[in-house]
């Protein structure tokens, strides 16, 4: 009797063992290969008109499907207003902006392309590629770097802006004002206006840190950079995001913060982090700003 207990104990173990073995393979591989498409809502508490934002990130040249074929015709089902690539598209060690130039190409008849520089565009430029920025302009984008453009959306006035820095400078206290000077310059003049302000911002952490939500006027932050916090772990959530640290607040979904609105993307990819993308399927977010 006892040896037949023994022996079911040991089935149901090995049974769960199993499960548990093929729920890792099985995700681990979406993780990489499957691309959901999750829709979000932002209120921003003005009389705008509704319009959809698709927003994707952090590629890092990742390709799925037919030479990102798949990717483009799921941007193009989501019929969005504007398709805003918020940085770390390619990496940077790459050899070239192939991927996410190939990528504009096959949107940009969809909707106007906005493109943000994450810390990988960053890196890429300083290894040497110092014509990134006038790639992604003849492949059909406009790139937002410290700069920013006044747009009509759905018959809604909008400043949509760029910047990687920190909102904030690194003096300890994270002082919104002790900014080096080139960001305050932008800054102050980007929420100098009535429009509709979003500000794409690769890594939430250059405005959620110090009293730059409290400082800077500004209604959308729309960000990426975290990968939803690269291992999404059940009832924990994400477990690492970067400035943020472990088990971070702001590395997927809506937020409240400050003065403004956060949204963050899990994103599409990754890069060489210790531990793969797990629980974590790449993500279109489809951004219904009211």
């Amino acid at each position: 009797m006892k040896r037949k207990k023994f022996r079911m104990i040991l089935i149901i173990f090995l049974i769960l063992i199993f499960i548990l073995a093929a729920w890792i393979l099985i995700s681990l591989w979406m993780s990489a290969n499957y691309i959901v498409t999750r829709e979000y809502s932002v209120d921003t508490g003005k009389g705008v008109n509704t319009f959809r934002a698709v927003v994707i990130s952090d590629l890092h040249d990742h390709m799925f499907k037919n030479n990102n074929a798949e990717l483009a015709e799921k941007i193009r089902e989501a019929d969005p207003d504007l398709i805003l690539m918020d940085g770390d598209m390619l990496n940077a060690q790459s050899e070239d902006a192939s991927v996410p130039l190939n990528l504009i190409c096959q949107v940009k008849d969809i909707a106007p392309v906005y493109y943000a520089l994450g810390n990988h565009e960053e890196a890429y430029i300083q290894n040497g590629h110092l014509n990134l920025e006038e790639e992604l302009t003849e492949a059909g984008a406009v790139v937002l770097d410290k700069n920013y453009v006044d747009i009509e959306v759905n018959g809604t006035p909008v400043r949509l802006g760029g910047m990687y820095d920190y909102a904030f400078g690194l003096n300890g206290d994270n002082d919104a004002l002790a900014a080096p000077q080139d960001t305050l310059r932008f800054l102050q003049d980007f929420q100098n206006t009535d429009r509709l302000k979003i500000m794409l911002s690769h890594r939430p952490d250059s405005f959620i840190f110090g009293d730059a939500s409290e400082v800077w006027d500004v209604d959308l932050v729309i960000s990426g950079h975290a990968h939803g916090g690269q291992v999404v772990l059940p009832f924990l959530g994400g477990l690492y995001g970067c400035d943020q640290g472990w088990f971070p607040k702001y590395v997927h979904g809506v937020y409240e913060k400050g003065n403004f609105q956060i949204f963050v993307t899990s994103g599409l990819g990754s890069n060489k982090q210790i531990l793969p993308r797990f629980n974590n399927p790449p993500e279109i977010a489809v951004l219904t700003i009211n």
